[in-house]
C-alpha cells in the first residue's frame, strides 16, 4: 500500500483517503496502485460493504504528478495491468455503493474519478476542472462518454474543450455533486451516508446500482479508447512540450 494512500475499515466501510497534502495529493504510479489495492480488496470482502473516497482536509486530488506521469515506464504487459488500468476497470466494475468527501480541488482524474461515485459530497470551496486538452491530452476513464450523458453535449464540450475551473454551486447544479456541506461537516456526513448504504440489502442495492448506471460494455470500451489516444498524445511533439512548460522551473 502506498504510503498516500491511507486505508481504514470500519462498520462495513473501507474509507481511502489520498494524503499527499504538499503535492495537492496529485497521483503517482504508486499511488494508483495503492487505490487499485483498496478497491480490489473492498470489491472481494463480503465484510465491505462501500467505499468511501476522500482526499486531505483541503485537497481531493489536483490530478496526475506530470513528472511521474513523464517518467519512462517500461512497455506495458498486456497479461499484467499497470496500476492505472487497476484503478481505471476497477472503479468502473465496482458493484457496491461508493460515497467521494471533496473538501477542495478536484482536477483532471481527480474530477473523473467523481463520475464513477454514486453520491458526492463537496465543499463549498472545492473547485473542479477537466483541462485534459490544454495539457495536449484526451479525457479519461470514460468522461468523454459520463461527462455528456451527465450534462449534455454542449454543456461537455463547454466544460473539456475550455477547460475553466467551475465550483462547487455549479458542480451541484450539473450533478456533478448531490450536496454541499461545510468542510467541517464533510467527511462526517459522508461517512453517515456511507455507514447507511453498507446497512443495505447487499444484492437489491448492487442491482439498482447496475440499473442506474450507463451500459457497460460501451463505456468500458471508450475507457480502453481514451488510454490508446492517451498513450499516443504522450508521445505527440504537442504535448512534450505543454508538459515540460509545466515542469519548467518557475522564478
Amino acid at each position: 500500500m502506498s504510503e498516500y494512500i491511507r486505508v481504514s475499515v470500519a462498520d462495513g466501510v473501507c474509507t481511502v483517503a489520498m494524503h499527499r497534502p504538499e503535492k495537492k495529493n496529485a497521483l503517482t504510479r504508486d499511488m494508483y496502485a495503492g487505490l487499485a489495492d483498496a478497491i480490489e480488496r473492498s470489491a472481494a470482502d463480503p465484510e465491505i460493504r462501500c467505499l468511501l473516497l476522500t482526499g486531505t482536509e483541503e485537497v481531493f486530488c489536483a490530478g496526475n504528478d506530470i513528472a511521474d506521469f513523464r517518467a519512462p515506464r517500461p512497455a506495458e504487459d498486456p497479461a499484467v495491468p499497470t496500476p492505472s488500468r487497476r484503478f481505471y476497470f476497477g472503479l468502473a466494475n465496482f458493484e457496491k455503493p461508493l460515497v467521494a468527501a471533496v473538501p477542495g480541488l478536484a482536477i483532471g482524474i481527480g474530477c473523473t474519478m467523481l463520475l464513477h461515485a454514486d453520491i458526492v459530497y463537496a465543499a463549498p470551496e472545492a473547485r473542479f476542472r477537466l483541462p485534459f486538452v490544454d495539457l495536449g491530452l484526451v479525457p479519461e476513464l470514460g468522461a468523454s462518454m459520463l461527462v455528456p450523458w451527465l450534462v449534455g453535449k454542449h454543456k461537455a464540450a463547454e466544460l473539456m474543450m475550455l477547460g475553466e475551473f467551475f465550483d462547487a454551486a455549479a458542480a451541484e447544479r450539473m450533478g456533478f455533486v448531490n450536496r454541499i456541506l461545510d468542510r467541517a461537516e464533510l467527511l462526517p456526513n459522508a461517512t453517515a451516508t456511507a455507514r447507511a448504504l453498507a446497512q443495505k440489502p447487499v444484492e437489491a442495492m448492487r442491482q439498482t446500482k447496475r440499473l442506474l448506471r450507463p451500459e457497460m460494455p460501451p463505456l468500458l470500451a471508450r475507457m480502453e479508447e481514451e488510454r490508446v489516444l492517451i498513450a499516443e498524445r504522450l508521445r505527440a511533439p504537442e504535448t512534450q512540450a505543454i508538459m515540460a512548460n509545466v515542469l519548467k522551473p518557475r522564478r
